[in-house]
């Protein structure tokens, strides 16, 4: 009678309960925490966490409470379609169909390492295709450059540490001609990045994000310790602060690896 009811829920409970049960499971946060020392775009707000109060009350008990204030945009955190493309989805309306899938990671990390205006081409994504197998239905792409190391350096990681200057960032990103390819697979519903932005930094256009977007494909940016996943097997879950007509949020990005 368990086994049938366990057959009721969705997969991905299903999965969750039955490894919890067996401890078969390891999982790892893709997140970084918000702080002071948070990276945001050099034109954003800021993290700001405000005490309102911390310790013992007149009537004796002990209390804590603050007041945060950000901008959409910074941290780890999801970019709804609607950030670059009209009458797409917003935060609240991005289905969690698009936020929990097979994660899939392509590692251009090699070759950014000598280049902070490399971006993954298509040339990227058939040779992880020749070498793990077609795309997963329902795929959370996630590309690995390699500058989850620099952070929370702002200068290394967004090439620049001065408020407003967009003139000074630099760093690798998704090319148009690859998020084209992605677009038209069919088989990816987000694209993650361990930077600042889908588009390399020196971007003026942010064709990625236009070409993405415009097929309401989300984009997760800032994502932590993608040197841990491996190119396939985990399944990754992307939960934002459900902010109603938000364009961005922050974002809990968590990975079920592979059982061992």
């Amino acid at each position: 009678m368990q086994s049938v009811h366990l057959l009721r829920l969705s997969p991905l409970l299903a999965a969750l309960l039955c490894a919890r049960a067996t401890g078969a499971q390891e999982y790892l946060d893709l997140t970084y925490p918000f702080d002071e020392q948070t990276i945001y775009w050099p034109t954003s707000r800021p993290f700001q966490l405000d005490k309102v109060w911390k310790g013992t009350t007149e009537a004796g008990f002990y209390y804590e409470a603050n007041n945060y204030s950000a901008a959409e945009h910074g941290g780890t955190h999801l970019d709804a379609p609607s950030h670059f493309a009209p009458g797409r989805w917003s935060v609240d309306e991005v289905p969690l169909s698009s936020l929990i899938g097979p994660a899939v990671v392509v590692d251009i990390s090699a070759r950014a390492a000598g280049n902070p205006d490399a971006v993954l081409d298509p040339a990227d994504l058939l040779a992880w295709q020749k070498k793990h197998g077609p795309l997963p239905q329902g795929a959370i792409l996630l590309v690995r450059t390699g500058w989850g190391r620099f952070w929370p350096d702002r200068k290394r990681y967004l090439g620049t540490d001065r408020p407003g200057d967009v003139a000074g960032l630099r760093f690798p990103g998704i090319s148009a001609e690859a998020a084209q390819w992605i677009a038209s697979s069919g088989r990816v519903r987000a694209v993650g990045i361990d930077t600042a932005s889908l588009d390399p930094g020196r971007s003026k256009d942010f064709r990625a994000h236009v070409i993405l977007y415009e097929k309401n494909i989300p984009g997760l940016e800032n994502v932590a310790h993608l040197d841990r996943l491996p190119p396939v097997g985990a399944t990754l879950i992307a939960l934002p602060m459900k902010i109603r007509g938000g364009s961005g949020a922050p974002c809990r990005i968590i990975a079920r690896l592979p059982g061992k």
